[in-house]
């Protein structure tokens, strides 16, 4: 069964804390079921004893026991959603998942600084591609949007705009193919407008502009959770 709401993230800023709102209707993860992150570097690192996706895991576990909920990580990186195409088979749909969270972009567009970026058109394909064969499997897929390279809110990191174009693609494939959408980049420069109040380029919630750093990683385990209609960091002690 598809996940049949588009999800809008509200950011209530208290503290620094972030308290998102759960799903608009439609299923959440339901009990027994398997929650494939499927991404690049970003998720690669969320699989570190203090990354996003094993906050997550132990917020359902915390919070949820006994209802058999995994969640798992595949990301590698330096992946476009070009090689997520190619792996999506091996690395993803051979794990037997019900719901697959698609989180790419960044490479999509960082690439570009040595012309081996995806196209907006290439990017736009490639996601309906990925969102064909997760269903057709059986799964359900989630898609979110890319946050950020560069943590300035002035507009002046190098690929703020092309960012934006990729997010507002993500956008439209999710409200065209009727998916839940976790907008990462929409929370993550509102979390970095109230913020960074010097404009620092890094280290609010990156460690290399791109890469998370321990606040990051909460932060972002917070929103998959919210988006998924799972238990919050919070909720879960």
């Amino acid at each position: 069964m598809k996940l049949l709401c588009s999800l809008s993230m509200v950011l209530l800023l208290l503290g620094g804390c972030a308290q998102f709102c759960k799903p608009a209707g439609g299923p959440s993860v339901q009990p027994g079921e398997k929650v494939v992150f499927f991404g690049d570097s970003i998720t690669r690192g969320g699989v570190q004893p203090n990354g996003y996706v094993t906050l997550a895991a132990a917020a359902v576990e915390q919070a949820r026991p006994g209802e058999g909920i995994i969640i798992v990580g595949s990301g590698i990186g330096g992946n476009r959603v070009p090689n997520l195409q190619e792996r999506l088979d091996r690395d993803v749909l051979a794990l037997d998942p019900d719901v697959v969270v698609i989180y790419i972009g960044i490479n999509d567009v960082w690439h570009w600084k040595n012309g081996k970026g995806t196209t907006r058109h290439d990017f736009e394909a490639g996601l309906h591609n990925l969102v064909d064969r997760i269903e057709a499997a059986g799964a359900r897929a989630v898609l979110c949007t890319p946050t950020v390279i560069g943590e300035r809110t002035d507009g002046s990191n190098a690929f703020d705009a092309m960012l934006d174009d990729y997010a507002s693609v993500t956008r439209q494939v999710a409200r065209e193919r009727n998916l839940t959408l976790i907008d990462l980049r929409q929370a993550f420069m509102s979390y970095l407008a109230a913020n960074n109040p010097n404009n620092e380029p890094k280290g609010i919630l990156t460690t290399d502009e791109v890469h998370l750093n321990v606040l990051g990683n909460r932060f972002l385990a917070n929103l998959m959770l919210a988006g998924l209609g799972l238990p919050s960091l919070d909720e879960a002690r």
